[in-house]
């Protein structure tokens, strides 16, 4: 299944952006390097056992194994100590992150609510975009059943593209709906 869209990319998406944008070469066409998968568990601060939770369905989501991440500073207004586990994370890469990407596109987005397309303003303007899915029921792996509570999760796209105008048409090429483009 993940070398489909590896296929797709060699095949498709390389001379597409070739041409648009007037590379010279195809290592000059951008490709992406990883996709982060985070989570914030705000209630951790008074269930620990939250965070498992959390770092359990992250690694039945992305296919890896997910890691907890700690606070950095202590917030007295937050209950929150520095080094307390507050959330969990995810790096694919490879071929972890092509067959992610091809279950996010394929399965989980058209399973999202009232669906219009995700908006094009997530882009940090290096080339990287990050998409915010609100409720982590979208995946199929979850079963509806067993979780305690909706929580949503931010991905993000890391690519070696230099301008959002590049990524966008990268991340474009492999099946995001982008719902307001600008033209």
């Amino acid at each position: 299944m993940a070398a489909r869209l590896k296929d797709k990319y060699s095949k498709e998406i390389v001379p597409a952006l070739k041409e648009k944008f007037q590379y010279k070469s195809i290592m000059q066409v951008p490709k992406i390097t990883k996709i982060s998968i985070n989570r914030g568990i705000g209630n951790a601060v008074a269930d620990k056992k939250l965070v498992d939770i959390g770092v359990d369905e992250l690694t039945i989501i992305a296919g890896q194994k997910a890691v907890q991440t700690k606070a950095k500073n202590s917030i007295s207004n937050f209950k929150l100590r520095e080094g307390m586990p507050i959330g969990a994370r995810v790096t694919l890469r490879g071929e972890k992150m092509y067959e992610f990407l091809d279950r996010l596109v394929t399965i989980a987005l058209p399973r999202v609510r009232d669906f219009k397309g995700i908006s094009d303003k997530g882009f940090d303007g290096r080339g990287n975009y990050t998409l915010g899915v609100k409720e982590q029921i979208i995946f199929p792996e979850i079963s509806i059943d067993k979780i305690k509570s909706i929580a949503g999760m931010d991905i993000t796209f890391v690519t070696t593209a230099s301008t959002d105008e590049e990524s966008l048409e990268l991340l474009k090429g492999f099946g995001l709906p982008f719902a307001n483009l600008k033209k």
